[in-house]
């Protein structure tokens, strides 16, 4: 499995929020390139960066350092927010951006999201955001009143190159992930499937890790808060996402 590292950008700066909330956040740091990095420079195979300000405005005032973390480090970014249309795809993917995650988009114009994922294969992303089982959308503001099940399956066959599924619910507070979630994923998408949301500890990430040895393995973990606030380090969270 995987280990995705997140950098969440508001601002120019690194930061988090607890459950998706924009009133709780936390700065880490005035320096996302650095942290990028640190990042890859431990072994990290990705480096996922989510642009809260695009997620919530759809202004890509961070673009210019995602543009800089791509070019800084010597392993793929896989970013997200406010990807909404062609031009603000191509501009992640033509800055260095190997693979952009769509998620309000994609449920708001399923025909362009299926597009987008058959002319870029293998470099388009689902986001699907959920309270409980409920997708949320545009920066998990609001509601869909759709269903996770019912969505993920909708777009199973559409080519993206995995759907990656946050449980807000648990994010930002180092809990545990909804690991009930995601065996029910497992057991019905064709589709890779990347966790986000409650990781904690790097016994939280042995468990994504041991989907494998069953069934069908995660693809990946996205980890953001708990490397920040030191519950475990960058060599932690590798060493224990690639438990076989």
């Amino acid at each position: 499995m995987d280990l995705y590292p997140a950098i969440d950008l508001r601002g120019g700066q690194c930061v988090r929020l607890y459950q998706g909330d924009f009133a709780q956040e936390t700065v880490y740091g005035d320096d996302p390139v650095a942290q990028a990095k640190v990042f890859a420079d431990a072994g990290s195979p990705w480096i996922h960066v989510v642009d809260l300000d695009a997620a919530r405005t759809g202004e890509p005032v961070n673009r210019p350092v995602i543009a800089a973390i791509a070019a800084a480090v010597g392993v793929p970014v896989q970013t997200g927010g406010g990807v909404r249309d062609d031009e603000s795809a191509l501009a992640l993917l033509d800055a260095g951006v190997a693979r952009v995650v769509i998620g309000t988009a994609a449920l708001d114009d399923p025909a362009w999201a299926r597009s987008l994922a058959e002319r870029y294969p293998g470099r388009v992303a689902l986001g699907l955001d959920v309270r409980g089982r409920e997708v949320a959308v545009r920066g998990w503001v609001e509601g869909s009143g759709r269903q996770l099940a019912e969505v993920a399956a909708e777009f199973d066959d559409a080519g993206f190159a995995a759907i990656i599924v946050t449980q807000i619910n648990v994010d930002g507070a180092g809990t545990g992930p909804d690991v009930d979630l995601y065996a029910e994923l497992l057991d019905t998408l064709e589709t890779e499937v990347i966790a986000s949301g409650g990781v904690g500890s790097a016994d939280h990430l042995r468990t994504l890790a041991s989907f494998g040895e069953e069934g069908t393995p995660l693809a990946g973990a996205i980890v953001g808060k708990a490397l920040y606030e030191g519950a475990l380090t960058i060599d932690e969270a590798l060493a224990a996402a690639r438990t076989e």
